[in-house]
């Protein structure tokens, strides 16, 4: 099995897992979340050793060793992302699992278990057109005031989500156009939505227009913006100005 394939693999059966757990009906939201948590990334941590013992590792669940920073591949996962969500048995959460190599958010899925889909770097699809109205992604309970700012300069309409995965894919799979935060985030946040976007034709990169760079010994990484090619420019130019 090649990267691109136990990445897919692994985010997949996390999300089968996740639902079984928050099938049990036992748990309150609150536990839910915790519980889930703990199995997949059990699940991940345990999986990644054993596929790929030579690599290096980081997820948001384990405890970080710093060992990774020696090494050129690292696999970085979030065993929930939107935990807040997967609690309170909403759709808008995922698994993320991905590849830095060099930095570089290089293979990577997302498994959105709500959808019963996982999107691969390694399977890409044709973007949809385009809307006629741009629809911007934003967090459901704390929307970033550039992305309102941007929002409100292109007229776009705004459509609040979870987690991070699942507002990326919902551009990759053409139901908006753009992602943009700057309320903080960590690697895991990002390094799988990322791969999977790039390898889709999207624009990926921080909000000044940087590079993203994973396997960092801070692993913050605050802000982001993932949109169609034809957007990024206009929205990193109105960026800029709204900072100016």
């Amino acid at each position: 099995m090649n990267d691109a394939e136990l990445a897919a693999h692994l985010a997949e059966a996390a999300g089968k897992l996740l639902l079984q757990v928050r099938a049990s009906q036992v748990f309150s939201p609150k536990a839910l979340g915790k519980a889930g948590d703990a199995t997949s990334n059990q699940f991940l941590v345990h999986a990644l050793r054993e596929a790929r013992p030579q690599d290096g590792l980081l997820s948001e669940e384990l405890k970080d060793d710093g060992a990774r920073l020696t090494q050129r591949r690292v696999w970085i996962v979030d065993p929930v992302d939107g935990t807040r969500e997967y609690g309170e048995e909403r759709s808008d959460w995922a698994v993320h699992v991905a590849l830095a190599i060099d930095g570089v958010a290089s293979i990577g899925a997302v498994a959105l278990p709500g959808a019963d889909v996982v999107m691969r770097s390694d399977a890409p699809v044709p973007l949809p057109p385009a809307a006629a109205v741009l629809r911007m992604v934003v967090s459901r309970t704390r929307p970033a005031k550039e992305a309102l700012a941007v929002a409100e300069r292109l007229g776009a309409e705004l459509r609040p989500m979870g987690s991070s995965g699942a507002k990326a894919m919902a551009i990759v799979r053409g139901d908006a156009d753009i992602y943009l935060h700057s309320g903080g985030q960590y690697e895991w946040d990002s390094a799988a939505p990322v791969a999977v976007a790039q390898a889709h034709g999207l624009h990926c990169s921080r909000i000044d227009g940087s590079p993203l760079r994973y396997n960092n010994s801070d692993v913050y990484l605050p802000d982001l913006l993932i949109a169609r090619p034809e957007h990024a420019q206009l929205v990193l130019r109105l960026l800029r100005e709204l900072d100016s």
